[in-house]
């Protein structure tokens, strides 16, 4: 494989703003919490933020960051409002509100309400005083555990540590067991710069999770399938993930579905596995490649 340039660079010798931009770029892409809170005097904030995730379900913990503004070196209303009320609500955002979201984030004035100004239903939550997002596809009403401010220059994050305590989701989101099912939510998520990225049927793909038992692993092929010039990176993944190799009957069983003959040649078979692990299963595929072996010695 032709080996690319790379760029190396010291964080140390650019801008914060140069710096923002690679971390962002490359780190995506991101879930959004879209946080309400509430100051003492029991004015409402609504706004977004990308640097969010959840980081345990037992006890269910979710972290954002108010980052300092890296322009002046401010800090956030959503962060100020916390300091004062240590509770939040964390809306999660799907394609049907995403330009509602994005209008929000805008640097109203401090005591503006951003559920008016972006067209927001405010609904009020059930153990925590900031409000929820009518809008939102779910919604986590939480207690503020812990804040850490991670510097006092500008760009520097302010870790908002949350304990879910609550958890709204709309039914019409749900599967029939009750769980929310992915293909529904149609979620976004923020890229570098101004841009999103939307997790729709057209972009989902599942990947079967290594269970219990060990994958084979892509040492374990034989080196004419690891050296494929036709089966991509992915595609001996998918193979290393098989969890035993199939057996002589197995395979005789697999190879009498597909049209394969054994004059049939290499490349023919690597294609036809290559189809199969697109549309098929892995364990049919690596056995089209243990026949082709044992046939075209």
């Amino acid at each position: 494989m032709k080996k690319s340039k790379v760029k190396t660079i010291n964080p140390n010798t650019i801008s914060q703003a140069e710096l923002h931009h690679h971390l962002l770029s490359a780190v995506a892409p991101r879930p959004i919490c879209f946080a309400s809170t509430i100051d003492k005097k029991g004015n409402v904030n609504l706004s977004p933020f990308s640097f969010f995730n959840v980081f345990s379900s037992n006890p269910p913990v979710m972290v954002f960051s108010p980052a300092r503004r890296g322009k002046d070196n401010t800090t956030k209303h959503t962060y100020e409002n916390i300091l004062e009320v240590k509770e939040t609500v964390i809306n999660i955002v799907n394609y049907p509100m995403v330009e509602k979201m994005s209008l929000s984030s805008t640097e109203y004035d401090k005591g503006v309400n951003e559920f008016i100004k972006a067209g927001l239903t405010q609904i009020p939550s059930e153990k925590v005083k900031p409000p929820r997002v009518g809008e939102a596809p779910v919604s986590f009403e939480c207690e503020v555990d812990q804040v850490i401010e991670l510097g006092e220059n500008g760009g520097a994050g302010n870790l908002i540590i949350t304990r879910v305590i609550l958890i709204h989701m709309k039914e019409k989101y749900l599967d029939k067991k009750g769980y929310l099912e992915t293909k529904k939510l149609d979620l976004v998520a923020r890229m570098g710069g101004s841009w999103y990225t939307r997790a729709n049927q057209d972009s989902l793909f599942e990947i079967p999770k290594p269970g219990l038992k060990k994958g084979i692993g892509i040492d374990a092929l034989p080196k004419e399938i690891r050296d494929s010039k036709i089966l991509s990176a992915n595609n001996l993944g998918r193979l290393g993930n098989v969890d035993k190799f199939p057996s002589e009957d197995k395979i005789n069983e697999i190879i009498a579905k597909y049209d394969l003959h054994t004059e049939s040649s290499a490349l023919k078979f690597h294609q036809k596995a290559k189809e199969i692990l697109n549309n098929g299963t892995a364990e049919h595929a690596l056995s089209v490649l243990l026949y082709m072996l044992k046939t075209l010695k």
